[in-house]
């Protein structure tokens, strides 16, 4: 019986198995065993779940830096985005340990204050799973986030006035972080519509009376400059004014 091995055995491709180096076959068949051993060890029918390990240290960020600090934030992001997808399994978010997720994206911003990702995921993904309790903890990670870097860091938490409005049906959640942003972004090249969320929240709460103080302040602040902006707030009052005759 012949068996036909690759040319570097010899200057003949086709060689008897007597010929080949006992050495050689030794290795093939160590090499399969070991691969037969691995296989059972480690059966890929019945994965299991590797759980989220605990956020670094300090020391251990500083250490692990070498000194670029932003290239391992961005690292650290990519694993832990992908963490939910494991060999031969996939965990839905709503089983990883939620106080561990908000400590690694912790860790993420300490490594990249200026990141915007961290934030962005925790109110854009992690705050998706049909888990009120899970949500919740998102918002507030992105609020007290928010708090820390108000001009820079506005966009995470308009979103999560959106998440608390149409996701969680929390009106007066929502008018929290909306009045966070009228109150604290105070950067000129932020949209209009972020400073003027919690108009929008008090008149969906039927606070028709406190939206148009509100306005009404706003005009007479002198504060909006914008003559395209100004001239939407004005309309806006005039309609509500109509809307309770």
């Amino acid at each position: 019986m012949q068996y036909f091995f690759p040319a570097w055995f010899s200057s003949s491709n086709e060689r008897s198995v007597a010929d080949v180096p006992h050495v050689v076959l030794i290795v093939l068949v160590v090499a399969l065993c070991i691969q037969i051993m691995w296989r059972s060890a480690n059966p890929l029918l019945n994965p299991e779940a590797r759980p989220l390990p605990e956020p670094l240290s300090s020391e251990q960020l500083q250490i692990g830096s070498l000194g670029d600090p932003v290239a391992l934030a961005k690292m650290l992001m990519l694993w832990l985005q992908a963490f939910d997808n494991q060999p031969g399994i996939s965990i839905p978010f709503r089983d990883l340990d939620y106080n561990k997720v908000t400590g690694w994206l912790d860790n993420i911003l300490v490594l990249d204050r200026r990141g915007q990702y961290p934030l962005l995921a925790a109110s854009r993904i992690y705050s998706q799973v049909p888990d009120e309790t899970r949500q919740r903890q998102m918002l507030e990670f992105v609020y007290d986030k928010f708090l820390e870097d108000p001009n820079h860091r506005w966009p995470s938490l308009a979103h999560a006035v959106y998440v608390a409005k149409h996701r969680l049906n929390d009106l007066p959640l929502a008018l929290r972080y909306a009045e966070a942003l009228a109150r604290y972004v105070t950067v000129e090249n932020v949209p209009p519509w972020v400073k003027q969320m919690h108009i929008y929240a008090l008149e969906d709460m039927h606070e028709i009376e406190s939206a148009k103080i509100l306005i009404g302040g706003l005009i007479d602040s002198g504060a909006i400059r914008d003559e395209h902006e100004l001239l939407f707030l004005m309309q806006r009052l005039k309609q509500l004014e109509a809307e309770e005759k």
